[in-house]
């Protein structure tokens, strides 16, 4: 499932993490790529560590908390802590799929990537190339989003980012261990969670409410990881 989430941050939230990340020093994008993916990453990347990843990244968690449509698609179990990157001119990332297991630094504590997610902090205008292209059964697709929306995709996804020609585009990326492993089920979840929102809304009092939410959580009791 491939889903735009916008607005997750608001604007001053936005304006935050950018005065926070024009201040700070990049490392090389490579220090969180495995081998292959080093092979064709080249951009800067703030250190896991760093205390302003670590800041910036508790903003993000705290704004996911509390958005519906994050925790609807993603049914998150853990989220690896928030990461930041930066592409300049002539920088970009090829066709890779991400690690199946992250490690999250300093701790014991490993996350399964089911779901990627990139939050964009530059606005499109901001920047030209830095399309983030993620390939599916039904092609390819490129994602540049305003600042503060963001996309999830399935981890298992071929993907890159296209290289820069103009300008500088900041994110901030992360992965998420859900609930539900397999992507087809959490769609599936998603588009039934989805029309019971919509059935709340237009006929409060009507019985299929009642019936289609049992067969939600029966299915998510069936798939579901807790």
């Amino acid at each position: 499932m491939l889903l735009q989430i916008p607005e997750v941050l608001n604007t001053a939230q936005i304006a935050e993490c950018r005065k926070v990340l024009g201040q700070v020093e990049w490392a090389d994008g490579r220090i969180t790529a495995g081998y292959q993916s080093a092979q064709v990453k080249h951009n800067l990347q703030l250190p896991e560590d760093h205390p302003a990843a670590r800041r910036l990244g508790d903003i993000i968690l705290a704004a996911l908390e509390k958005n519906p449509l994050f925790m609807s698609a993603a049914l998150p179990l853990k989220v690896f802590p928030p990461l930041f990157n930066c592409y300049r001119e002539g920088q970009g990332f090829g066709a890779h799929i991400d690690n199946a297991i992250r490690q999250v630094k300093g701790t014991p504590h490993r996350v399964r990537t089911d779901v990627s997610a990139t939050l964009f902090l530059s606005n499109p205008d901001e920047y030209d190339g830095g399309e983030l292209v993620v390939e599916d059964t039904y092609g390819s697709h490129g994602i540049k989003l305003p600042a503060g929306s963001m996309i999830l995709y399935p981890a298992g996804s071929v993907h890159h980012v296209t290289a820069i020609t103009r300008g500088e585009r900041l994110a901030a990326f992360f992965w998420v261990q859900s609930m539900v492993k397999s992507d087809e089920e959490r769609s599936l979840l998603f588009n039934l969670d989805t029309a019971i929102q919509s059935i709340a809304r237009e006929l409060p009092q009507h019985a299929a409410g009642v019936q289609l939410t049992g067969l939600y959580h029966n299915l998510l009791r069936c798939w579901g990881d807790a």
